[in-house]
């Protein structure tokens, strides 16, 4: 399985509308209409999924979106357009990822389901590392809407795959006694691991947004950098994310989840604190190199095992909405961490106390994997 949507090249909607001279705030509302419709399209998927459908429905539907919300963007001029295109888009995201989730540990045997998720996690790094170089490209080209080409190409591609090779049904919440379980008696197990899946979502977003603003404005001693060299230390760390993520990731597939989340949040803390060191070297821009590559160890670590983690604390016929949970928390991390982010920025002008903040919640979020670990239990595949 790949990365929806050609692995993240729609980040660069915003540039496309940018140039079409749309304000900031409407371009801002666009993608605010499309995380709320993403929100109502992972608890949809994940209700289709605990009826005990097919896992590829929802994945269906969300190609469906996903192309619709690619025609209007293509063609959009008007904020309409871009609302009605960004509708589209969120809601296939939504749909989407529950039900790709769920099915990984169907999908997986003869191979256990945590190199399952590890492998899928190493197709994900590759689809956004080789979408984020065609937009780069086509970009540099002049043709920066090319990108939605791209992506209805993808799509197509995907729709194919699922009606030439279905995906299994999930499991129906009726048909076990643990499925009929009331959501009281099995939610609590589930919120240690959401909570820390919202503090180390958080880092892809802050990577992505403050880091190259911290860059580009420098630290107390570190000089500012010139923006290419922010994109170029970004897609170096998603290159390196691309080559670790399998290795790492099946590694920890034979260990308890709890290694690999204690190992993604050290990993997480540590290089939140060599990026606020950073700041106080002229030649800062060297720790800001390894931090990165800490960071990338961290996110490889992490992915897989707290999908896994997400798999065996839920009870059987409620996978689809936990997983929609579990998704959701990305929706959260990757809105609020950047406006936090930018608060702090602004208020001091470099970012010292948004890196050493951040180690510090994630040293903190540690006292979360035992609660983890105890309640986790291994299924068989």
């Amino acid at each position: 399985m790949a990365s929806f949507g050609a692995g993240g090249i729609l980040y660069l909607t915003p540039m496309v509308f940018h140039q079409q001279e749309f304000s900031a705030a409407s371009i801002g509302l666009g993608l605010a209409l499309a995380a709320l419709a993403g929100t109502i399209g992972r608890f949809i998927s994940g209700a289709l999924l605990d009826q005990g459908r097919s896992c590829g429905t929802p994945v269906l539907l969300a190609a469906a979106c996903g192309f619709a919300g690619d025609g209007f963007l293509l063609q959009a001029s008007t904020m309409a357009g871009y609302v009605a295109g960004q509708l589209c888009i969120g809601m296939a995201g939504g749909l989407y990822w529950p039900a790709v989730e769920l099915a990984v540990p169907q999908c997986a045997y003869p191979l256990p389901s945590a190199k399952g998720y590890a492998l899928v996690r190493s197709t994900d790094a590759l689809g956004v590392a080789t979408g984020t170089l065609s937009g780069s490209l086509l970009a540099a080209a002049g043709l920066l809407r090319g990108v939605y080409w791209i992506d209805i190409a993808a799509v197509i591609a995907l729709a194919a795959l699922l009606l030439l090779k279905p995906l299994p049904r999930a499991a129906k919440a009726s048909d076990s006694a643990e499925g009929q379980r009331p959501l009281r008696q099995w939610l609590p197990a589930l919120v240690p691991i959401l909570a820390i899946s919202v503090v180390a979502t958080s880092m892809p977003a802050l990577m992505q947004s403050a880091l190259p603003l911290d860059l580009v404005r420098g630290g107390l001693n570190r000089a500012g950098q010139p923006e290419s060299w922010s994109a170029l230390l970004i897609g170096l760390q998603l290159g390196l994310l691309v080559l670790i993520q399998w290795p790492v990731g099946r590694a920890l597939a034979l260990r308890p989840v709890g290694v690999g989340l204690g190992l993604s949040l050290v990993c997480f803390s540590g290089g939140t604190l060599l990026l606020a060191a950073s700041a106080f070297s002229q030649h800062g821009i060297a720790l800001v190199v390894i931090a990165l590559a800490v960071v990338a160890l961290g996110e490889a670590a992490f992915l897989p095992t707290a999908t896994e983690a997400v798999i065996e604390l839920s009870p059987k016929g409620h996978g689809g909405l936990a997983m929609a949970l579990f998704s959701q928390c990305f929706a959260l991390s990757a809105f609020a961490a950047p406006l936090l982010a930018g608060v702090l920025l602004d208020r001091h002008g470099h970012g010292v106390s948004l890196w050493l903040a951040t180690a510090l919640t994630c040293g903190l979020s540690l006292l979360l994997v035992g609660p983890v670990q105890r309640r986790s239990k291994r299924r068989p595949t």
